[in-house]
C-alpha cells in the first residue's frame, strides 16, 4: 500500500515514525508545511516531520498552499492511501478525491468534541479528566468526516499540554496501524459524526495567555496547564511580564490579584480562591521556582500583580 503522510509538528513524527515500521506499507513521500524562522536569532528550522522523513530517505514536499501547489504531485505520486496528522492546512475536494482508498485524518480528541486546531489544550482548559485519538476519515468540512475508530485515555493529574501532546502522539502512532490494517483488509464500518454534540476550537493566540486573576483558581490553573509549552500563562509584575509555567490551588481569598503570602511561597488570591505559583520568570530572566524568584523579589503581602 502506498501512502502520502501530511504532517508537520512533533505530535506528527511518533505515527509517522510507525506507518514506516509497518510490513505492507509504503510511505512513498513526505509532506509538510515550510520551514520557520525559531527563536530570538530567527534561525530557519525545518519541521520535525521533515527532519524525520529525510533521515529515512523519504521524499519531503513542502507547500505554503497544497490547494494550490500540491495537486500535480500528490496526482502524479498516486498513493492509495493519505494519512494527516496535524498538518495544518485544509485539503480541497481534489486533493480528497486522488487515493483509492480516501484520506485518513489522526485527530487529538474523540470527536465530534473539540473539532479544530487546538483539541489538546482545550480538553485541558475545560478540566477534561478523559481526552484520546479519533481516526477519522477526512471530508471537506473541519473535521467532520465519518469516524473509522477511536481510542480514549485518562489525562493525568496535573499534565501539561506538552506531556498530553507526548502520551496521544504515542497513542495516535497505535491508532493509526490498527487503522490501516483495517483499510487495507476492507473490512471496516465508517460512523458519521453527530454534529449536534459538536464542539470547535480556534488557533490558541499569545494574548489569550494573560492573566489578571480575576478567573477562579480552578480556571487560571487548567490554563496554565495549557498554555504549556505555548505561549505560556503570564500577568504583569510592576508593569512588566511575569511567565507563569506551574500553578496550583491553594487555600484563600482576597481581591484578584492580591498576594496572600510572599515567604517561601507565592500565594495570589483569584476571582475565586487561590492559586500558589510554582515556577516563574520575569522579564529577562529564566525560569524558577517560587522561592528563588521571591528572594531576588520585593514582594510583600497585599500587594497586587496583574495590572
Amino acid at each position: 500500500m502506498k501512502i502520502v503522510y501530511l504532517g508537520t509538528p512533533q505530535f506528527a513524527v511518533a505515527p509517522l515514525e510507525r506507518l514506516l515500521g509497518m510490513s505492507g506499507a509504503e510511505v512513498i513521500a513526505a509532506v509538510t508545511n515550510l520551514d520557520k524562522p525559531v527563536g530570538r536569532k530567527q534561525v530557519l528550522t525545518p519541521p520535525p516531520v521533515k527532519v524525520l522523513a529525510q533521515s529515512r530517505g523519504i521524499p519531503v514536499l513542502q507547500y505554503k498552499s497544497i490547494r494550490k501547489e500540491g495537486v500535480s504531485d500528490i496526482k502524479r505520486l498516486a498513493p492509495d492511501l493519505m494519512v494527516t496528522c496535524a498538518f495544518g492546512q485544509i485539503l480541497s475536494k481534489e486533493i480528497l478525491d486522488i487515493p483509492r482508498l480516501g484520506v485518513f485524518n489522526i485527530h487529538g480528541s474523540l470527536l465530534p468534541k473539540y473539532r479544530g486546531a487546538s483539541p489538546v489544550q482545550s480538553a485541558i482548559l475545560n478540566g477534561e479528566k478523559v481526552t484520546g485519538i479519533t481516526i477519522m476519515k477526512t471530508d471537506e468540512g473541519i473535521d467532520t468526516g465519518d469516524i473509522l475508530l477511536t481510542e480514549s485515555v485518562n489525562i493525568p493529574e496535573g499534565a501539561t499540554s506538552g506531556e498530553l501532546f507526548e502520551i496521544l502522539s504515542a497513542l495516535g502512532a497505535d491508532c493509526i496501524e490498527k487503522a490501516v490494517k483495517l483499510i487495507a483488509g476492507g473490512n471496516y464500518t465508517l460512523t458519521p459524526q453527530d454534529g449536534a454534540q459538536a464542539t470547535h476550537t480556534g488557533i490558541i493566540k499569545k494574548e489569550q495567555a494573560f492573566t489578571d486573576f480575576t478567573e477562579s483558581a480552578e480556571k487560571l490553573v487548567n490554563k496554565v496547564r495549557a498554555f504549556n509549552p505555548s505561549p505560556i500563562v503570564y500577568t504583569l509584575l510592576n508593569g512588566l511580564p511575569l511567565k507563569i509555567y506551574k500553578a496550583e490551588k491553594a487555600e484563600g481569598s482576597g481581591a484578584p490579584g492580591e498576594v496572600l503570602k510572599a515567604e517561601g511561597e507565592l500565594i495570589v488570591a483569584c476571582g475565586a480562591g487561590a492559586v500558589r505559583l510554582l515556577t516563574v520568570q520575569k522579564s529577562g530572566g529564566k525560569a524558577m521556582g517560587a522561592a528563588e524568584f521571591l528572594r531576588g523579589q520585593r514582594l510583600v503581602r497585599g500587594s497586587l500583580i496583574g495590572k
